[in-house]
């Protein structure tokens, strides 16, 4: 049997560990996690009561073309119903987007060390040539991912905030970056932490003056919505054409669009789940001070701390039935903010095993 060669060597993308496999395997009754940037909030009531109507239609297809969702994203962003595209998270965007316009081996998609893990797993999953810019400061060298444009370059992926370092970069360090792109390759900023920065919008303003520019987003994150997968992307309505040609049909759920809408209105949850995170991480942050840990700041719901040997203190939270998140970065574990209690016993539970 004949396999792309390029599937052979790709690892699947494994997320936390779930809360009751640790629970089976360890034989543990309380278990906490904080492995996979989760909103410890849960979805808002609205959400909830949205969902459990929907479930009278159950039996029914979605709208594959999400319009109910898009109107309620236009309305809320201040945007044409025809530059919306939606998807299964904004993971499977990510993928979309790197399916319409990679094509070949030779090429060349663009982005940052220490980046979402998604990008060089699609990358490899099409074939194609990945050039990865060295990280400045764990965080993006913009200056590098220029010089890193040549020829072949086809697509360039850009997360801010980053994931897992949780760094930032300004907007106006973006804004100059995309002035300096070629036109004809297409930039994604993927922007799943946005909300939690909580300002003004201005990066869907630049895709007036930038047609190469496309910004994935999800609910999944500060709208709570982890469970149901549904994000989505904004550009130009040819992309947005684009994609919606190699999107698989009804791939966000019926009840997902409806969750998605209840969750556009909840302005209260909205910035109570945005208040909510900057006391966790300063809670974690005082935490970590305490413990001596180093850690890297962060604008997103997790912080990425160092440890002497990372893989034996996760091994060892496991045991203490805390779970976190190993990632691509030597003796670093990636921490997501989680409630008050659970913050407490993340830390009570560090200082008993260090």
């Amino acid at each position: 049997m004949n396999v792309c060669e390029s599937i052979l060597g790709l690892n699947p993308y494994q997320g936390g560990k779930p809360i009751e496999e640790l629970k089976r395997e360890l034989g543990l009754k309380h278990v906490i996690k904080l492995a996979s940037n989760e909103n410890p909030l849960g979805a808002s009531s609205n959400v909830k009561q949205a969902i459990n109507c929907s479930l009278e239609e159950i039996h029914r297809y979605p709208d594959g073309n999400g319009y109910d969702l898009k109107v309620a994203l236009s309305k809320h962003l201040g945007i044409e119903i025809d530059t919306i595209s939606l998807g299964n998270g904004s993971n499977e965007l990510l993928e979309l987007i790197a399916r319409v316009f990679v094509c070949k081996p030779t090429d060349e998609v663009v982005f940052s060390q220490y980046a979402f893990v998604v990008y060089p797993l699609v990358t490899q999953a099409l074939g194609a040539t990945a050039k990865i810019a060295q990280a400045q400061n764990f965080g993006h060298n913009l200056d590098a991912m220029l010089e890193m444009i040549g020829s072949e370059t086809k697509l360039i992926f850009i997360a801010n905030p980053n994931n897992p370092t949780g760094t930032l970069l300004t907007e106006s360090e973006v804004y100059n970056f995309l002035s300096k792109v070629p036109t004809h390759i297409p930039v994604v900023l993927d922007q799943a932490y946005y909300e939690y920065l909580d300002i003004k919008d201005q990066a869907i303003g630049w895709l007036n003056v930038f047609d190469n520019l496309i910004i994935t987003r999800t609910f999944s994150k500060a709208y709570g919505l982890a469970g149901l997968r549904v994000g989505y992307s904004v550009s130009r309505p040819n992309i947005a054409d684009y994609i919606n040609r190699v999107r698989e049909p009804f791939n966000v759920n019926r009840s997902a669009q409806i969750g998605a809408i209840a969750a556009l209105s909840d302005i209260d949850y909205l910035q109570e789940s945005v208040r909510s995170n900057a006391e966790g991480l300063k809670q974690l942050e005082e935490g970590f001070k305490s413990l001596n840990l180093n850690y890297i700041k962060s604008s997103a719901n997790f912080i990425a701390v160092e440890f002497d040997n990372a893989l034996q203190t996760y091994e060892k939270l496991l045991k203490e039935g805390v779970i976190v998140r190993p990632i691509e970065m030597p003796n670093f574990l990636r921490i997501s903010v989680g409630t008050v209690e659970e913050n407490v016993y993340l830390i009570q539970a560090l200082k008993k095993i260090l």
